[in-house]
C-alpha cells in the first residue's frame, strides 16, 4: 500500500492558516475591549459570513463544471497549486480541450479548497477560544466542537467529491454539509446574545416543520443540480409543453449510482432527469405555501418584531421563486443558479436565527424563568 502524501495537505492547511489570518486580524482589531461574549459572537458571525461565501462559491465551482479541475486530492496532481502542475494540466486540456482539467477550472476548485482550510481554520480558532473561556460563555463550548467535527466531515466529502467523480449523493451530501454548517454557526451565534421572540407552542412546531421541508428542498435542489437536471424543463408552468410529462422516479431516485447512471448501470433516461426536476418543482410550491403561512403567523402573534420576522421570510421566499423560474426560463444563467444556491443557504441560516430565538423564550419552569428573566443556551439539545 502506498503511503499517503502530507505534503500538499500541510501546504494547504498552511495556506488556509494564512487566508483565515486575516479575518481573525481583523476582529482581534475591530472588537479590542469589548466584553468576550461579544467578541465570540463577532467572531461567530464572521466565520458564518465567509461558509456563506463558501457555500455560494462551491455552487460557482460545481455549475463550471470545475469540480474535477484537479482530479487528486488535497493537492493538484500532487502540488499544492495549480502552478506546480502546469505541465500535467496542459497534457491534459489538450487531450481534451473541453474536458473537465483546463487551468482556469484547476485554479476555481483549488480556490475552493483554500477557502474552506480557512474557514476551518476560524473554527479551529472559536473552539480553542471557547473552551478556554467556557466558564465565563452563555453558550457551551461543545456547540463549536462540533461544527470544528462537522467541517473535518466536510473535508472528507470534499475529498470523496473528487475521488468519486462527482458521485450525486456524495455532492449532494456535500452540499446539505455546508448548509448544517451555517444552521449551526447562526444558532451558536444567536445564543451569544439571547433575544426571545415570544410565541404559541402551536407556532414554535409550525417553524420547526417549515424549517424540515426547507431543508427537504435543498436535499431535492442539490439532487437537481449534481445530475443536471434542471434543464429538462424549459418552460412554466408547464414541462415540456405537459402538465404531466412522462417521468421515471424509478430510475431518478435511485441514489447510490455514478453521475449520469441508471439504477441498471445504463445511461439515465431523459424520463428520470424530468421526474427529478418536477419532484423538485412540486417541493418548492409545498414550500412556499408553508412560508407564507409561517409568516402569517408570525405577523398575528410576534407584535412588531415578529412582523419584521414575517417580511424577512417572505423578502427570502420571493428571491427563491424569482431565482428558480430564472433558472428555468432563462436556460439557467450562472447568476441565477448562484443566486438561487445563496437564498437556499440564506432562508437556512434565517429560519436558524429564528428558531433559536423562539427557543429561547420556551416557557420555563425555574423560578428565575418564571420571574422573566432569559435562560442562555447551553445545552446541546
Amino acid at each position: 500500500m502506498n503511503g499517503f502524501d502530507f505534503d500538499p495537505l500541510l501546504r494547504l492547511l498552511v495556506l488556509g492558516a494564512l487566508l483565515g489570518g486575516g479575518p481573525l486580524l481583523w476582529w482581534r482589531l475591530r472588537e479590542r475591549g469589548a466584553p468576550l461574549p461579544r467578541r465570540l459572537r463577532a467572531l461567530t458571525l464572521l466565520t458564518l459570513f465567509l461558509t456563506f461565501d463558501l457555500v455560494v462559491f462551491g455552487a460557482f465551482t460545481r455549475l463550471t463544471d470545475s469540480g474535477l479541475g484537479c482530479p487528486d486530492w488535497p493537492g493538484c496532481y500532487g502540488s499544492a497549486s495549480p502552478l506546480g502542475a502546469r505541465d500535467e494540466i496542459h497534457a491534459a486540456q489538450s487531450a481534451m480541450p473541453t474536458g473537465p482539467v483546463t487551468h482556469g477550472k484547476a485554479w476555481v476548485e483549488m480556490i475552493h479548497r483554500y477557502l474552506a482550510s480557512a474557514v476551518g481554520f476560524l473554527i479551529l480558532v472559536l473552539a480553542l477560544l471557547s473552551w478556554r473561556a467556557r466558564k465565563a460563555l452563555p453558550v457551551s463550548p461543545w456547540w463549536a466542537t462540533v461544527s470544528l467535527v462537522w467541517v473535518l466531515v466536510q473535508g472528507l466529502f470534499g475529498a470523496l467529491t473528487v475521488t468519486m467523480k462527482l458521485f450525486p449523493a456524495i455532492v449532494t451530501l456535500h452540499l446539505l454539509g455546508g448548509m448544517g454548517l451555517l444552521m449551526l454557526l447562526a444558532w451558536q451565534a444567536q445564543g451569544y446574545a439571547p433575544q426571545p421572540l415570544a410565541a404559541s407552542a402551536r407556532l414554535r412546531l409550525a417553524a420547526w416543520a417549515v424549517w424540515g421541508l426547507c431543508l427537504a428542498q435543498v436535499a431535492l435542489g442539490g439532487w437537481v443540480s449534481t445530475n443536471y437536471a434542471v434543464l429538462a424543463c424549459s418552460d412554466f408552468p408547464t414541462c415540456q409543453g405537459q402538465w404531466w410529462p412522462a417521468m421515471d422516479f424509478a430510475h431518478g431516485f435511485t441514489l447510490w449510482r455514478p453521475l449520469g447512471a441508471g439504477r441498471d448501470g445504463g445511461f439515465l433516461p431523459f424520463a428520470a432527469l424530468t421526474a427529478i426536476h418536477m419532484v423538485h418543482r412540486l417541493g418548492a410550491l409545498l414550500v412556499l405555501t408553508a412560508l407564507l403561512g409561517l409568516a402569517a403567523g408570525l405577523w398575528r402573534q410576534g407584535g412588531v418584531e415578529g412582523r419584521r420576522w414575517a417580511g424577512r421570510l417572505l423578502a427570502v421566499a420571493a428571491w427563491q421563486l424569482l431565482s428558480g423560474l430564472s433558472n428555468v426560463v432563462l436556460d439557467w444563467p450562472l447568476v441565477a443558479a448562484l443566486a438561487h444556491t445563496g437564498g437556499a443557504a440564506a432562508l437556512l441560516t434565517l429560519l436558524s436565527f429564528l428558531l433559536a430565538r423562539l427557543r429561547q423564550a420556551r416557557p420555563a419552569t425555574s423560578a428565575a424563568t418564571s420571574r422573566g428573566a432569559v435562560q442562555p443556551i447551553r445545552s446541546m439539545s
